[in-house]
């Protein structure tokens, strides 16, 4: 347990080597800047792979009738307007250029086949067109092999399974972190002049969840405790494809492709019942019968057809996540689920066997492979599982700078593109496009910060903080803490809220906190696993009590956030954005004014037919939305 800790020193360091963290290690580098990088895990296994269905761009290579306007609307409605407008346009009108940039560095996207070899396109959940450039079902796995061998040939250092414990501060500003690598156990000094986080999710919070093991909230209580604001904590997507059995795979993603290549929801009637759930806002762009939706997807999916040559709409399957995930809740505690809990996700009656392991291969394997069942022939029996956090650390839209000098975040830990919900292959795009900025911008901002001064007796008490299990002798382990954690936060802070479950939930995080300062961790720091849960739980507590008291504070449903007592849109709340900062050693939640689309551009988007009047009043609380 020795304070002999190593050290480096950067321009950048960037905390995170998923997608964002690649792009803006590579974007930082490319500036002149000396960068590391640090990854929890291996460099190449961070939870990007897991985003398989595709990236999200207007390239309008299939469908000629799309634009950035008309992403950009479909991100604002999907978001339920609780998006910072800014973001989302910047996103839809750089994602283009970001996705062939991926393609000149090696990206081997799906072809068209109409002979002009154009990058593929498939429909997914919330998208007016077909608008995701993939790689089969394994788009993200190629988006980090894409980065990983740009990043490597680029002149930056990498520091795997190194976890961060803390951000470090010279005065107000932003001067490096301090953690340890996982394998010993050593402590290790970043002196850095900016520092990006892009730690990903909070997935780890929930018991049920799609997330690697990595994402345990670290760059959103990172930034808290350095200072920084948080942003719309209180807003979480469940999606609505996860595997439910067996036990060991629970909660394993089911990527919207399935969907977006024909597959249909049923309930155990055999009933297709989305049918009964499109809300107002979608109302007149997705089929209101069986019989229409059968006809677009012959048309379309099967035989190729030009969408816009087709008088059918699209299924209402692909609506976007929050609706579709609501829908299959509300089945299954009606009864209408199945054998293991869930519902039924067919393809195997859509497509042929050849076509599922063309176009979906990953799935194919993961369901022989895991739960002994073969989708060409039978059913994929799914349920909601907790997936993606659309808040996070409050950034500036164009530089992705943070409330606090020299920090910066990107990705999923970041707040304000997607609102109150994400459509399916934003966060892709949302990676590589906001990773670029928030690289450039700290490279920006580093060649102009003097060298940061680093004090050494600050190190000394975060090396005291990160023994301390090891003091505890005779405590509780950390797993048990984990475990209670997880039945907390589904309890009281899950796909439904309500004040008296919100306020449980608080009052149970509290006592898992004082329960974390007994936490006992036995043997020494070398391969210590135990020790590294006692750890992360530090930031997992922080990040639970940010999203329930967010939560506590939205009194409305909007997206992915739902209250059982509050069950529309609020006019009062839907200009209102929840913001979390610490204040005098406590955790203060205050309410800022959501940046709106300013009037003339909204003008325009109405006058063009990308916005309609009456939705924009539904989802702003001013007329009745349901």
């Amino acid at each position: 347990m020795s304070d002999n800790y190593q050290s480096f020193e950067y321009d950048v360091l960037v905390i995170g080597a998923g997608g964002a963290g690649l792009r803006a290690a590579i974007e930082a580098s490319k500036a002149g800047c000396k960068t590391g990088l640090v990854c929890k895990s291996l460099l190449g296994k961070a939870h990007t792979v897991m985003a398989e269905g595709g990236i999200a761009a207007a390239l309008a290579t299939v469908d000629s009738r799309d634009s950035w306007k008309q992403h950009f609307c479909d991100t604002l409605i999907g978001g339920n307007f609780g998006n910072h407008w800014k973001m989302a346009e910047i996103h839809a009108k750089q994602a283009p250029d970001r996705v062939r940039e991926l393609e000149t560095w090696g990206a081997v996207f799906d072809r068209t086949t109409d002979g002009k070899g154009n990058i593929n396109v498939r429909h997914f959940g919330g998208h007016t067109y077909k608008r995701l450039a993939h790689v089969g079902d394994r788009t993200g796995l190629e988006l980090i092999r894409t980065l990983q061998d740009k990043g490597v040939h680029s002149g930056i250092d990498v520091h795997m399974e190194c976890t961060i414990y803390s951000l470090l501060k010279d005065g107000e500003k932003i001067a490096g972190a301090y953690g340890y690598f996982r394998e010993t156990g050593r402590p290790v000094l970043f002196k850095a002049k900016a520092v990006i986080v892009s730690t990903g999710g909070i997935g780890k919070l929930y018991s049920v969840n799609s997330n690697s093991w990595e994402c345990t909230g670290d760059g959103f209580a990172l930034a808290y405790l350095a200072g920084a604001e948080l942003a719309d904590m209180e807003y979480v997507q469940f999606h609505p494809t996860g595997m439910v059995w067996p036990a060991s795979v629970k909660g394993l993603l089911i990527t919207e492709g399935v969907r977006g290549e024909g597959g249909v929801l049923k309930n155990n009637k055999g009933e297709r019942f989305m049918f009964k759930y499109i809300p107002p806002k979608y109302r007149g762009k997705y089929a209101e019968t069986e019989e229409e939706a059968n006809a677009w997807f012959q048309k379309v999916v099967v035989e190729g057809q030009k969408e816009e040559t087709v008088k059918e709409r699209k299924p209402p399957e692909l609506m976007s996540r929050d609706v579709v995930a609501r829908a299959l809740w509300t089945e299954i505690q009606e009864g209408r689920g199945g054998e293991h809990g869930g519902v039924y996700l067919d393809i195997a009656s859509r497509r042929s066997p050849e076509d599922i392991k063309k176009k979906l291969p990953s799935m194919y394997h993961q369901f022989k492979q895991l739960a002994d069942v073969d989708i060409t022939k039978v059913p994929m029996e799914i349920a909601p599982t907790c997936h993606y956090m659309m808040g996070g650390v409050k950034v500036d839209p164009e530089t992705q700078a943070s409330t606090v000098p020299g920090l910066f975040a990107a990705g999923e830990c970041s707040a304000g593109m997607h609102g109150s919900n994400r459509l399916g292959g934003n966060s892709l795009s949302d990676l590589v496009v906001f990773g670029k900025l928030a690289g450039e911008h700290a490279a920006a901002y580093a060649k102009k910060a003097p060298a940061p001064k680093i004090d050494e007796s600050v190190l000394a008490g975060l090396n005291k903080e990160m023994n301390a299990p090891f003091d505890h002798q005779g405590g509780e382990v950390s797993y048990a803490i984990l475990a209670d954690l997880q039945k907390a936060m589904e309890k009281g802070a899950g796909m439904y809220r309500e004040e008296s479950l919100l306020e449980g939930c608080l009052k149970d995080l509290a006592s898992l906190k004082e329960r974390l300062k007994k936490v006992s961790t036995e043997g020494n720091r070398l391969f210590n696993p135990g020790w590294h849960v006692a750890l992360d739980l530090r930031n997992m507590l922080i990040v639970g009590e940010a999203l329930a008291r967010a939560a506590k504070e939205r009194k409305e449903s909007r997206g992915g956030h739902t209250r059982t007592d509050y069950t529309t849109y609020s006019k009062d709340f839907a200009k209102k954005r929840v913001v979390v900062r610490q204040k005098g050693g406590q955790m203060e939640v205050v309410q800022e004014d959501l940046p709106q689309v300013p009037a003339e551009l909204e003008a325009e988007l109405v006058k063009e037919g990308f916005l309609k009047p009456e939705i924009l009043k539904q989802l702003r609380g001013e007329m009745a939305a349901h």
